[in-house]
């Protein structure tokens, strides 16, 4: 549950600004004014400190409550500019599609694919194939993980597959994620990149039917992550 306490705004509001903002291609600006349009005064400020606050604790519930997905994965990053400077965004999906998981990264480096794996394996169980690029450090990072089942006594590891052709479905994933950045033109900081982020990967996991739905528009589905 995401706790609103605290604010002057219902829990509605503030849920109906966040998911208009990461669903559809509009600044803070364009969003200040939408609200107003709808009787709700409040500044573009605001806007992002809820976008920054409380995508995260949504992003977390989507984890949770997510549909099952396979257990054959395809993983690649794409890339993001953060104050001027491109940020690396893993992104992981299984072979129908679905999203796994994903983390903005200031490196693009073992360390970094080691921990995204180790994040992703956390929030979804171990897979028994990933499909990746031809990145030396994703073939390292994916190493780092089966050396560690080693460790841990497993007798069996995760198939890896550098075939190009094979994630060519992650790379057009990647497309409705640019689709919104773009118009954004960059972000200020790390912190408000990773937020934004996490509540448009959520808004992208609707429009794939990853939840249960009973019937439920895009936004009613939005806001009951955060019941």
């Amino acid at each position: 549950m995401v706790d609103f306490k605290g604010s002057q705004y219902p829990k509605d509001v503030i849920l109906y600004a966040v998911f208009f903002y990461v669903r559809y291609a509009v600044s803070y600006r364009d969003l200040e004014e939408i609200m107003a349009e709808r009787g709700v005064a409040v500044d573009h400020a605001t806007l992002n400190r809820w976008v920054v606050k409380y995508s995260p604790l949504i992003a977390c519930q989507a984890r949770r409550r997510k549909s099952a997905t396979s257990r054959s994965w395809r993983m690649d990053e794409t890339y993001i500019r953060v104050k001027g400077k491109w940020t690396y965004f893993y992104r992981a999906v299984d072979k129908f599609g679905k999203t796994l998981d994903f983390m903005l990264s200031e490196h693009r480096d073992e360390a970094a694919t080691s921990a995204f794996f180790a994040r992703a394996i956390g929030n979804n169980g171990w897979p028994e194939k990933i499909v990746i690029d031809k990145s030396g450090a994703n073939l390292a990072g994916l190493h780092n993980i089966n050396w560690l089942l080693l460790l841990q006594g497993w007798f069996w590891l995760i198939e890896i597959c550098q075939v190009k052709y094979l994630n060519n479905m992650i790379e057009q994933d990647h497309r409705f994620i640019k689709k919104l950045t773009r118009p954004m033109k960059g972000f200020k900081s790390f912190r408000s990149a990773s937020a934004t982020l996490d509540s448009i990967e959520v808004a992208h996991m609707i429009r794939k039917q990853q939840f249960p739905t009973s019937g439920q528009s895009a936004f009613q589905q939005f806001a009951a992550l955060a019941a």
